[in-house]
């Protein structure tokens, strides 16, 4: 096992965290739970950038390393998903965009072709960080106090952040498919036999 290899299966581990900590309504178990997502986060960069800095790649990371990526961002949406913050159909739509790419991605690899990251993905999973950082804000926020008449609760604050969320899921939502069919029309002659 290297340091990216370790750096992964500690991605997985932040976002079982993540995923605990998000259930409970403790403020100190939200503030914990943004920090799990923030260190999964950062170890999905960091993972990558020591790999083809250092040339360690393993066949462990260039499979788990998508998925335990994937995991991630999916458990963040999935959570704000059950918060209400927007639609369950947004959430279902970045899911099956996310498993397809990932899907045949892998396929692709155990065939011998390996499919270099197009701008649109990376794109992608930048703006999708956005929205999950600007989704933990919101929460934050939200269990950062229990005074009503604190500007957090002001109709004027709930309604920016609900404008902002809305928009960036719109945005994440169009970009993610955008980015899936891309995927895929470019690719499309390495899924003939």
């Amino acid at each position: 096992m290297n340091l990216p290899n370790i750096l992964t299966v500690a991605r997985f581990l932040l976002t079982l965290a993540f995923l605990f900590l998000s259930q409970r309504l403790e403020v100190w178990a939200i503030y914990w739970a943004a920090g799990m997502f923030t260190l999964g986060a950062l170890t999905d960069f960091l993972d990558g950038y020591i790999a083809r800095k250092y040339q360690l790649f393993t066949d462990f990371g260039k499979l788990m390393d998508p998925i335990a990526d994937k995991f991630l961002v999916l458990s963040a949406f999935f959570i704000f998903m059950q918060k209400g913050y927007f639609p369950p159909w947004m959430f279902y739509v970045i899911v099956v965009r996310e498993v397809s790419v990932t899907v045949s991605r892998l396929c692709l690899m155990k065939s011998g072709k390996v499919i270099a990251a197009e701008f649109a993905g990376k794109a992608k999973t930048v703006l999708q960080m956005i929205t999950i950082f600007a989704m933990l804000i919101m929460n934050l926020l939200m269990f950062s106090t229990y005074d009503m008449s604190s500007w957090v609760f002001k109709k004027t604050t709930a309604d920016f952040f609900f404008i902002v969320t809305q928009l960036l899921m719109i945005l994440t939502v169009t970009l993610t498919v955008h980015s899936g069919l891309k995927y895929f029309w470019n690719n499309r002659q390495n899924f003939k036999a």
